[in-house]
């Protein structure tokens, strides 16, 4: 009953959140204690409610109290730990159905802290110990506690298993190999692990290879949506521009047309009235000449007839009646005529250019990822024939094969003088440059080859580091040896593995230059990811020995 009782007095020393010895103790309103931190932690989480409780009663605080440190029980519960009476059993100590229990405890079990490999059991604190002090127990292999222990046990000889069948593939103890397992190819399990541990390695860098590989097209394809949208917004508002352009040229013809016509039917209507004028004057002369001939005849008296007959001046001739033409009358109605032909052709050239402005948009190419690896079947859509330059070629490069080998000789070949040639180091470019999806192979032999792309603009006199393919901030070329490969831009080198044909894939708008080892799988050696600013050229250098050779595959 005493020791319940101490039990009981220990747990109000105790904060009922982190259920361990209360540090930093604050008391509540409700009367409640715990650590600072957890019922700060606690309350942290409320804080979107505003609303803020006791973890034990559920009495809720508003506004958010604050903490004061409770110096009594923070003076009581450090004399509780100075004098190690939170030692004392108490529940959270004891092992629950889902912690590994202490094998050697009677009674009510406490929690396991380690379990051996070799006993093979599972310790708490104090029965652990030895385990610590006993010399032939520190070679004891401790882990974090396992409740699988009982699976390193071998159900037939109850032995531990320390050994590793290769034949059966599995964990044996001593006395299998004496039975069952005799004969068969048997190594310890810790030099097994080691093997394994060597292939886990291997394994780790090639998930890690990938990781780079897929967080790099992470990059690209992140890069790309932003491509995507600032050249989407910039052709929308491109074509914007342009359209409205259009229509004010429209207007601006519809204006000048209308005012063409209301200036012309001002001309014309002028020029009718005038003649409407002229035509009523006339008018107006004939009817006094025709009443003043009407008066003559009514005239009874023959002599005063012929007096005055001579005094009539004669009918002159119309001046104005030659300049009005009977014709079918049509005024503007051609000019209406003239502007639905252009109302037509626009149609025609609208239907036709957008029939070519919709295509463009749907052929709008998006990097989504590199061909396919494992295959060349990705690889082949984007092949490019390429041919070297004769006029780029180092006097010791020798070409053949419609000039895409390319063999180191002793003796210097005889080409032309010509400014594009390399004139120390054994280098050539290729003829055709190279933008775009662009993919193509070289094939290897000899001591070494350099397979490589540069701008147009590399230095081709001298010795200096502007002119080796690699070496300067205008090429990137792997080099390639018997024993391994160098990857080389501005000097920095990363070396890689072997291979003896080589596949070179370069995406010129995405900034992607990629080096394979070309088997019956694509192998990625090194992959590129940077701005090409200019178009490329394939180049190769040979180097080492005389009769070293490369050759661009054929691969059509």
């Amino acid at each position: 009953m005493s020791q319940r009782r101490d039990q009981l007095d220990q747990e109000k020393y105790f904060c009922s959140i982190c259920l361990d010895l209360l540090k930093d103790p604050v008391t509540i309103p409700c009367g409640h204690s715990y650590c600072r931190n957890c019922i700060k932690n606690h309350w942290d989480g409320e804080d979107q409610r505003r609303i803020h409780s006791c973890p034990q009663c559920r009495k809720e605080f508003t506004p958010r109290p604050i903490l004061e440190k409770n110096i009594m029980l923070a003076a009581l519960a450090e004399d509780l730990k100075n004098t190690e009476l939170q030692a004392a059993p108490v529940d959270h100590c004891y092992a629950g159905p889902e912690d590994v229990a202490c094998d050697v405890c009677t009674g009510r079990n406490m929690k396991a802290v380690k379990s051996c490999l070799f006993c093979p059991a599972s310790y708490c604190r104090d029965h652990l110990q030895p385990h610590y002090d006993a010399p032939p127990l520190k070679k004891h292999k401790l882990v974090d506690p396992s409740k699988r222990l009982q699976e390193n046990i071998c159900s037939h000889h109850d032995e531990v298993m320390k050994i590793f069948c290769r034949t059966d593939q599995q964990c044996i103890c001593y006395l299998c190999t004496m039975d069952e397992h005799k004969g068969h190819e048997t190594v310890s399990a810790a030099a097994e692990r080691t093997e394994k541990q060597k292939e886990l390695q291997v394994s780790r860098q090639q998930i890690q290879h990938r990781i780079q590989d897929q967080e790099i097209n992470v990059k690209l394809l992140q890069q790309e949506v932003e491509a995507i949208n600032v050249s989407a917004d910039k052709a929308v508002e491109d074509s914007e521009k342009i359209f409205t352009e259009l229509i004010h040229l429209i207007q601006k013809r519809s204006s000048d047309v209308k005012q063409q016509i209301r200036s012309q039917q001002e001309t014309e209507v002028s020029r009718v009235k005038d003649l409407q004028e002229k035509l009523e004057q006339e008018i107006t002369e004939l009817k006094r000449k025709d009443a003043e001939l009407e008066q003559l005849s009514n005239t009874e008296d023959h002599n005063q007839f012929l007096l005055n007959y001579p005094s009539l001046s004669a009918l002159s001739e119309s001046t104005h009646s030659s300049s009005i033409n009977i014709r079918p009358l049509r005024y503007f109605e051609d000019v209406t005529a003239a502007v639905s032909e252009l109302r037509d052709k626009l149609q025609d050239i609208l239907r036709d250019t957008w029939t070519n402005i919709s295509l463009r948009v749907t052929e709008v190419e998006v990097l989504l990822s590199e061909p396919e690896r494992n295959t060349k079947a990705g690889f082949l859509k984007y092949s490019q024939e390429i041919t070297l330059d004769p006029n780029t070629a180092n006097r010791k490069l020798l070409l053949s094969e419609g000039n895409r080998k390319v063999t180191l000789m002793k003796e210097q070949q005889f080409y032309l003088d010509h400014p594009d040639r390399f004139t120390d180091y054994k280098q050539v470019l290729s003829r055709e440059s190279l933008t775009g999806r662009c993919y193509w192979e070289v094939e290897w032999r000899g001591e070494g080859v350099g397979v490589a792309v540069s701008y147009k603009n590399i230095n081709r006199a001298g010795r200096s580091e502007e002119c080796l393919f690699g070496l300067n901030d205008k090429s990137w070329s792997l080099y390639c040896s018997t024993n391994s490969y160098t990857f080389y831009h501005r000097k920095v080198e990363m070396p890689v593995p072997v291979s003896s044909r080589l596949g070179v894939y370069l995406d010129h708008r995405a900034g992607i230059l990629s080096f394979y080892s070309v088997s019956e799988t694509m192998t990625l050696l090194h992959k590129v990811q940077t701005t090409f600013t200019q178009p490329l050229y394939a180049g190769i250098r040979l180097y080492y020995v005389d009769g070293s050779s490369a050759e661009i595959v054929n691969l059509k």
